[in-house]
C-alpha cells in the first residue's frame, strides 16, 4: 500500500478548482485520475471530502493516497467491425448506430471497446477506455480514430488539441438554413434543469464551435455537412437545435420519429488528419448507412 501523502495548498493556488490543482500534482498527473480519486472519496481537504469543483483558498491541508497503476478488467468480445484504415500505430473504425463506445453504467459489456481489444488498442488515462481518442453518441454512426499505443494516443490527442483532426458529419435537419454556410460559436454544458441534457443554458459552459454548410436543400429539410472545431457532448445536436435546425429523428433535441427514423440523422462521414508519426495525410470517408439513406430518400420525395 502506498504511503499517504500530506501537503499544504500554497497561497498561490487560491481560487483554483480542487480537481485542477490535484491534476497538476506529479503524484496524480492527470484530470481523469484526480476526478476518480475525488469521486471515490480518496482526497481529504482539512480532514473532509469536498466536491471536485470546490475552490481552494490556499493553506488547506490535503491528504490522499497516491494512486498506483490501474489495470483494466475488460475482456475482449467477438464483434464484426468495419475498419477502413489501420496501421501499426492506429486504426479508423466505422461505428454502427446503437453501439456504445465504452463501458458506462448500464453498458458493462458489448461496447465498441470490447470489440476493439482484438486490435491491440492501447493508450489513455482511463483503463476502461483503451485507445479512445474521441467519442460518438450511441446512436450516431460513423468514423472514429483509435490509438494502438500510449504514444499514438498522446500524439492523436495533441492533434485534437491543435484542431488538426478534421471531423465532418452529415446531418439532416428540419427546416431551411438562413444561409448556405455558417458558424455556431456558443458554449455548452449540462443543462441547468435537466442533468441528462446539454444546452447553452448551463452553469458549466465550455467553448463549443460548429461549422456547417448546405449540401442539399429539400422541401422541409436540409442536408448539412457539419465540421466540429471542438468536441463537446451532443455538440452538433445542441447547436443545430439552438438555431432552429433540429436534427431529424433526434429524440432529445430534435423531432423523434421524423421520416420514420429510429435515431438521429447524424453520421460521422469523414475523418482527416496528418498521421501522428509520419505526417502523411490520412483521409477516410464513410457512406450513409441504409437507414439514413432511406430517410433521405423520403425527405426528397
Amino acid at each position: 500500500m502506498a504511503a499517504v501523502t500530506h501537503l499544504r495548498v500554497p497561497e498561490a493556488a487560491a481560487g483554483e478548482r480542487l480537481d485542477r490543482f490535484l491534476a497538476g500534482l506529479p503524484e496524480i498527473g492527470s484530470r481523469a485520475v484526480a476526478e476518480r480519486l475525488l469521486r471515490d472519496g480518496g482526497v481529504l481537504v482539512d480532514g473532509s471530502p469536498r466536491p471536485k469543483s470546490s475552490r481552494l483558498a490556499g493553506g488547506e491541508e490535503l491528504e490522499f493516497e497516491p494512486p498506483g497503476p490501474v489495470t483494466s478488467t475488460l475482456q475482449p468480445e467477438e464483434m464484426e467491425l468495419s475498419v477502413p484504415y489501420e496501421d501499426e500505430h492506429l486504426l479508423v473504425v466505422d461505428k454502427p448506430a446503437g453501439l456504445v463506445v465504452h463501458p458506462a453504467p448500464g453498458h458493462a459489456q458489448g461496447t465498441l471497446v470490447h470489440g476493439l481489444l482484438a486490435y491491440d488498442v492501447e493508450g489513455g488515462e482511463e483503463p476502461e477506455r483503451p485507445g479512445i481518442v474521441h467519442r460518438l453518441d450511441r446512436d450516431t454512426s460513423g468514423l472514429m480514430v483509435v490509438a494502438r499505443s500510449p504514444e499514438a494516443h498522446r500524439r492523436l490527442q495533441d492533434l485534437v488539441q491543435q484542431r488538426a483532426l478534421t471531423r465532418e458529419y452529415l446531418a439532416l435537419v428540419v427546416g431551411r438554413p438562413r444561409s448556405r454556410s455558417g458558424t455556431i460559436d456558443a458554449p455548452i454544458g449540462r443543462d441547468r434543469r435537466d442533468a441528462l441534457r446539454h444546452s447553452l443554458d448551463t452553469d458549466t459552459p465550455r467553448e463549443a464551435v460548429t461549422h456547417f454548410e448546405v449540401e442539399e436543400l429539400l422541401r422541409r429539410h436540409a442536408l448539412l455537412r457539419v465540421r466540429l472545431e471542438t468536441g463537446r457532448t451532443h455538440q452538433i445536436r445542441v447547436h443545430l437545435a439552438a438555431v432552429d435546425l433540429p436534427v431529424a429523428g433526434d429524440p432529445a433535441y430534435g423531432r423523434a420519429g421524423d421520416l420514420g427514423l429510429e435515431r438521429q440523422f447524424l453520421h460521422a462521414a469523414r475523418l482527416a488528419f496528418p498521421h501522428p508519426f509520419t505526417g502523411d495525410p490520412v483521409d477516410v470517408s464513410s457512406p450513409l448507412p441504409a437507414d439514413l439513406e432511406t430517410a433521405l430518400s423520403a425527405a426528397r420525395s
